[in-house]
């Protein structure tokens, strides 16, 4: 089975449902940059990131994963920084769909841990305003930060405008981390090539277990407002128990498909090792 089989067939999603999305959400509604769409079979080096990661990723007891804000403050963002340069000196236009596929989600990853790290100490990236945040208000993701072959890009601009409807892959989702409690872990190594697909599953069963991503008490689910936001990336609300239930545990898929749709949540509160310190 092919990784776009597999993934239409856990999901239902297509490009078409990403365009949906997009008519629907006014935020949302921004012409794809196809300028960037990969054309070659490249590779990148990602080990300086996932060295990064690995020290400064700390997962709990229960796989969440927070980030040592304060000790990449003082021990690693110059070498962050420098990553962030290195990438943007890549042409992703020559790489493979699946090596590019990781270089933007680690590059938003990156960036998104950069504009923390500026900031910080700070107890929510939405308190990080830097001239507005498309479909949240306020924070820092339409400012322009990136230039990528010559194209200047926001981080707003590289999730909707490149890996959403670039990739058409919902499963983007669980590898694009908004430094927010709700999010889905930002893992604890880089994506490549290679790992992209099994990564994003491994987080997405991470994700759908843990009660930030969908928690079902009396009958009814609760869950993030991430299926939502993006309900046609997932093939709509009707299709997302039979999302969740691909991912869930045997115990938690049983109770999914008896429990009704209920309310959609999100936590902005920083993903800090040291919250509440």
């Amino acid at each position: 089975m092919t990784a776009m089989t597999r993934r239409a067939l856990l999901t239902g999603a297509t490009a078409m449902g990403v365009a949906a999305v997009a008519n629907v959400n006014p935020a949302l509604a921004k012409s794809p940059i196809t300028a960037l769409k990969p054309r070659g079979s490249g590779a990148v080096d990602h080990s300086a990131f996932d060295a990064l990661l690995k020290t400064h990723v700390v997962a709990d007891a229960q796989a969440y994963n927070r980030i040592d804000y304060r000790r990449l403050k003082s021990g690693g963002h110059r070498a962050l920084k420098s990553y962030i340069v290195t990438l943007q000196q890549v042409r992703p236009t020559t790489l493979s769909v699946a090596e590019a596929h990781a270089y933007w989600i680690n590059l938003y990853n990156a960036a998104t841990l950069d504009v923390v790290t500026d900031y910080y100490p700070v107890n929510s990236i939405k308190k990080i305003n830097l001239g507005g945040g498309g479909l949240f208000g306020s924070g820092p993701w339409s400012k322009k930060v990136l230039t990528v072959e010559g194209t200047q890009l926001s981080l707003d601009d590289i999730e909707h405008r490149i890996v959403r409807p670039i990739f058409a892959d919902p499963m983007s989702h669980y590898g694009l981390n908004c430094a927010s409690y709700s999010c889905p872990n930002l893992v604890v190594e880089a994506y490549t090539g290679r790992n992209v697909d099994s990564l994003l599953v491994r987080n997405a069963r991470d994700y759908v277990n843990h009660d930030r991503g969908v928690s079902v008490k009396s009958g009814r689910i609760t869950a993030s407002k991430i299926y939502s936001w993006y309900a046609g990336d997932f093939g709509g609300k009707s299709r997302l128990k039979q999302h969740w239930s691909a991912f869930a545990e045997p115990q938690h898929k049983a109770a999914i498909g008896a429990a009704s749709l209920g309310r959609f949540v999100y936590d902005w509160s920083l993903n800090d090792v040291n919250a509440g310190s």
